[in-house]
């Protein structure tokens, strides 16, 4: 198997590749104008890293050489959502499960490699190669995370600390009623619980399909877990375990020659896991009943501040501007934007007096 090949098969097992049967439809912002979503963070920067690059691959750099496609993204993206009237709140994990340090280690060596492979592209002028190995090699460090919550502060945007996976403090919050919904481009949300999930909030626009020329526009998606049960007539521990049958972060790859479609045909004539477990060939260092129970009862935490603050000016300025070497211009237009969504605030708080 090539490296690319491996690379796409990498791919194919972050989160649990459920599409093929997912019910979902195309989500009109006006339908979220005034609502709080739950964000996983670290998905929508891996996004923002992956995506916001230059034509040879290489992330938005200040003129020190620090990357700047996160804080870019947070800022452009956050900005245009607010001003939509979209309340967020970042969500950020914790400490993974112990089951996952495999998954990590293995994700660790294909960035590691996909790095290698970059250099060598960029070196042949084989830009096109390089852009794509680039994306692959995306790597989230300490200071990218400090940088991101400081700007999201700044921007009056809450963050959340999740105890473990952030997927699942995301779903909880949205299943207590604290926010609308989940936002992930992943589906682990639905496994963990969540009522609502918002797909390709901060990736709208063309995107071109993976190991393809093919491009398609990518819009904003809701998924209904309950309706989505529904429609495929299981419960919620069944779609657990279909996930489980597939692949997820916890057993990547899932169990050989199953995909979504025979997943849900198996777990509708085995409807409880043991049962399942009797009709298939588990390879795996972690059990399926210790995937399931974390999917049930995942840590979470009750005290989540979503309030949100106020806009700082001055101190936005200071972490794009002086220390990142962003254009004062488009700050500037971008503040006469943060003044529309504060008359707009404004605006709000007096017409509940009238």
């Amino acid at each position: 198997m090539s490296w690319l090949s491996q690379y796409r098969e990498y791919v194919l097992r972050m989160g649990v590749k459920i599409s093929d049967i997912i019910p979902r439809r195309e989500l009109e912002m006006s339908e979220i104008r005034g609502k709080t979503l739950a964000v996983d963070a670290l998905n929508t920067l891996y996004q923002f890293l992956s995506i916001i690059r230059q034509y040879d691959g290489s992330p938005l750099k200040d003129e020190k050489g620090n990357v700047t496609s996160h804080l870019s993204g947070i800022f452009y993206r956050s900005l245009n959502l607010m001003q939509s009237g979209v309340k967020l709140v970042y969500v950020f994990d914790g400490k993974p499960p112990v089951f996952k340090a495999k998954t990590n280690s293995e994700r660790r060596k294909v960035r590691a490699e996909a790095k290698k492979k970059w250099a060598e592209a960029v070196e042949k002028g084989e830009l096109k190669e390089a852009k794509k190995y680039a994306q692959a090699s995306v790597e989230m460090t300490e200071k990218v995370l400090g940088e991101s919550k400081e700007l999201l502060c700044a921007l009056g945007i809450p963050v959340v600390e999740a105890p473990s996976e952030g997927e699942a403090q995301a779903a909880y919050m949205a299943g207590k009623g604290i926010v609308y919904a989940a936002a992930s481009s992943d589906y682990d949300a639905l496994l963990f619980g969540a009522p609502r999930l918002v797909r390709n909030l901060n990736i709208t626009g063309k995107r071109k399909l993976a190991g393809t020329n093919i491009y398609r526009d990518i819009r904003p998606e809701m998924i209904d877990l309950p309706l989505l049960l529904r429609k495929l007539r299981i419960t919620r521990e069944q779609l657990i375990n279909l996930g489980i049958l597939i692949g997820t972060d916890y057993n990547p790859g899932g169990i050989k020659g199953i995909g979504p479609k025979t997943a849900l045909k198996l777990v509708r004539e085995h409807k409880t896991l043991p049962e399942l477990e009797k009709n298939i060939e588990w390879n795996f260092d972690v059990s399926a009943r210790e995937i399931r129970d974390f999917f049930l009862n995942p840590p979470v935490i009750d005290d989540c501040d979503v309030a949100g603050g106020e806009i700082e000016w001055e101190k936005i300025r200071n972490i794009l501007c002086d220390r990142h070497d962003f254009s004062s211009e488009r700050v500037d237009t971008m503040f006469r934007k943060m003044d529309e969504i504060r008359e707009q605030r404004k605006q709000t708080t007096l017409g509940r007096w009238k």
